[in-house]
């Protein structure tokens, strides 16, 4: 069959790995949020979100059903919810979240993640951050939006970032207010992020040399499919370590 088909079967099989671990990523993030309430989506407002941001992944529609009926207790497996601080390369704190169903191996992966790029696993980093409802988007300027809050009588920060989005920070119970008032200003609004984040309070630049190592600890994370979201202080590209 030659070379050339070796090359496109090499490519198949590197393209159904990625999809598997971000589907995989998926499947978690969706049991975590059905498990954060109740596991049906018109009446967990967490939930729908995170459904909507998994299809607009193109994330398969018998992904999400079972892991939602996983979070109902219709299947078996017991997942657990384990969050590790440390400071990476750099001096940058890092948050670390995952959803596992082995523990063991879950921190082993993240511990030597740090370790192997320069890192303290286990310094405390958490104080570094605060947690925020957090929604990025292009379809309201940022006066709109400050005008659809105060509208709405909601309090929250609007700021415009570097690449032009519109970025609206406000208190994670605050949320679903938030996403209300922004879809009454334009129902058509499309979300680049809609979550609840940890924000740094202030962020920590690195040299090229420090970037690179960052970054290599960064792809390791990533490779597990037990961690669901990194959080740092890093002053890098925000799109640079994101799946």
């Amino acid at each position: 069959m030659g070379r050339a088909h070796e090359v496109r079967a090499a490519s198949m099989a590197k393209t159904a790995l990625m999809k598997s671990k971000k589907y995989s990523k998926w499947g978690k993030e969706i049991f975590t949020a059905a498990k954060s309430g109740v596991p049906d989506p018109e009446m967990n407002q967490t939930l729908k979100n995170t459904i909507a941001r998994a299809k607009k992944d193109q994330c398969p529609a018998d992904v999400i059903k079972r892991a939602i009926e996983k979070a109902a207790g219709l299947t078996s497996g017991a997942m657990k919810e384990t969050s590790y601080e440390g400071m990476g390369n750099g001096n940058v704190a890092v948050i670390v979240e995952c959803l596992t169903d082995n523990v063991n191996r879950t921190v082993s992966t993240v511990r030597a993640a740090f370790t192997k790029t320069g890192g303290t696993f286990g310094a405390s980093a958490g104080f570094m951050f605060e947690r925020k409802a957090y929604f990025r988007f292009n379809e309201l300027s940022e006066d709109e939006a400050l005008e659809a809050l105060l509208n709405a009588g909601v309090e929250a920060d609007v700021t415009t970032d570097e690449a032009g989005y519109t970025v609206v920070s406000g208190d994670p119970s605050a949320f679903q207010q938030i996403s209300d008032a922004l879809a009454a200003a334009n129902p058509d609004i499309d979300y680049d992020t809609n979550e609840v984040s940890m924000i740094p309070t202030a962020k920590v630049s690195l040299t090229p040399e420090q970037q690179e190592k960052f970054q290599h600890m960064l792809d390791i994370l990533h490779e597990s499919e037990d961690v669901q979201a990194i959080y740092h202080n890093a002053d890098i590209d925000e799109d640079s370590d994101e799946e």
